[in-house]
């Protein structure tokens, strides 16, 4: 039987305190609904539908570039009348899932064991075992199958004792919870049209509801303010940790590094403490990436060696390089094996050449280094005349002394020489050795300024 997945948005999410809409709050740098999508587009579906309502606009810009349909709650009314919105584009004969945009973590394969042991016809409810269920819908079975939820402010005192309580993750056969959700009443604590309501509905008819547990209660973990998004956070943070560690990762301590995007990893990689991932990373074999650093949709080649506090944004190493420590490689740094960025050094959309050396103190931006090069320290390409960029080019083996300025665009020749405290601005020659400068003079009877009384 065909899927239909409908996810429900439309919530204010007043507890946030944000003006930012409660699905599009962040967790490892993604919305809280995008998270949900992506574990729908895993499970497949024919029709994805999106319930939407408190700030709507923005959140259907966010997720303008994917296939989704879209229902209006102009009033949140409950997650029954959120429902009833959805329907009129769900193909008859359909099975309809039913998600939350603020339950992030809930994986593609407990859905797919939620499905596969629903036969149609049938419908099933997520569950999950909790210490202190206080404030949650608890599930009452009778032989084994559910036969209601009731709600915590609705519930007896013998029914609040329950520990199993119900996710609001349901699977439904279409064309029953059409006629379900026409008979959802609002007589109730709260004054809403529940869906849960639609099991007792279901079991009057004679349909069994099946009550699936999930692992842990952080897959069906809601989120309603920015606490239980910082528990979110730290929640799927160790999933993705210990996913790298079974996959071989040595991570120093498992509680301190962040993944906020896509990484991977090849054989014998080591991962230091308070290490933040963002983007696509791909780390070769043997990285070693040492304390306190970032690193952003980059790839460091085998055997790199990146020590602490560097900032790594959009480049690409070659094998066996080392950067830092206070490194920083901006966009389009691009290193070739065994190169060194040392400390202080900043690379910005260049190519340095293999073996070269840029040990400390430098800036180098829209240059191509050859290999061999050795740059010193508190050298500068100075690429940027007010208006337009301009490129230096260095060739293989040349040496540039300390302190000097490259005004591009110019060319430095293969095997020269730069003496220090050279301002060059014009290219030098291959071979030979270059300086440029001013005549040291001694001024007589010089005073140093002093602060006026």
């Amino acid at each position: 039987m065909s899927l239909s997945i409908v996810i429900l948005a439309a919530g204010q999410g007043t507890r946030m305190r944000s003006s930012l809409p409660k699905v599009l709050q962040p967790l490892a740098e993604k919305p809280l609904l995008g998270h949900v999508l992506d574990t729908a587009d895993e499970i497949g579906a024919d029709d994805v539908c999106v319930v939407y309502g408190h700030g709507g606009d923005e959140v259907r810009a966010r997720f303008a570039d994917r296939d989704i349909r879209w229902a209006l709650q102009a009033e949140q009314l409950g997650t029954g009348h959120a429902v009833v919105q959805a329907m009129p584009g769900v193909a008859d004969g359909n099975r309809v899932l039913i998600l939350f945009g603020d339950v992030p973590l809930l994986k593609a394969a407990t859905i797919e064991h939620l499905t596969n042991a629903t036969p149609d016809g049938d419908m099933a409810v997520l569950t999950v075992d909790l210490d202190d269920p206080t404030g949650y819908g608890r599930i009452v079975r009778e032989d084994g199958y559910v036969v209601r939820n009731v709600e915590h402010k609705d519930a007896t005192e013998e029914e609040r004792r329950i520990r199993e309580i119900n996710s609001g993750v349901m699977l439904c056969p279409g064309d029953r919870l059409r006629q379900w959700l026409q008979n959802l009443s609002s007589h109730n604590a709260q004054g809403e049209q529940y869906l849960t309501d639609a099991i007792a509905m279901a079991v009057a008819d004679g349909v069994t509801v099946h009550g699936i547990k999930a692992d842990s209660a952080d897959e069906v973990m809601g989120i309603n303010d920015k606490l239980q998004l910082a528990e979110a956070e730290r929640a799927l943070q160790c999933r993705r940790v210990e996913a790298l560690m079974r996959a071989g990762v040595t991570v120093a301590d498992p509680a301190r590094v962040d993944i906020r995007g896509a990484l991977s990893c090849g054989a014998d990689v080591f991962i230091d403490i308070d290490t933040v991932f963002e983007g696509d990373v791909v780390l070769g074999d043997g990285v070693r990436i040492e304390a306190h650093n970032l690193i952003r949709d980059s790839e460091l080649g085998a055997g790199t060696v990146v020590h602490g506090h560097c900032h790594i944004e959009g480049a690409h190493t070659g094998r066996n390089c080392e950067l830092g420590p206070f490194a920083r490689l901006r966009p389009g740094a691009k290193l070739a094996d065994r190169v060194k960025a040392g400390n202080y050094v900043e690379i910005k959309k260049s190519e340095v050449g293999e073996g070269s050396k840029v040990n400390h103190l430098t800036y180098i931006g829209d240059a191509e280094i050859g290999a061999g090069v050795n740059v010193g320290a508190g050298t500068i390409t100075c690429n940027y005349d007010g208006a337009n960029k301009h490129k230096t080019v260095i060739g293989d083996g040349a040496f540039i002394g300390s302190g000097v300025e490259l005004v591009a665009p110019l060319e430095v020749g293969e095997n020269a020489t730069i003496g220090a405290g050279s301002t060059l601005t014009r290219s030098a020659p291959e071979g030979q050795l270059t300086l440029e400068r001013a005549r040291q003079v001694s001024v007589e009877g010089w005073k140093r300024p002093v602060k006026k009384k």
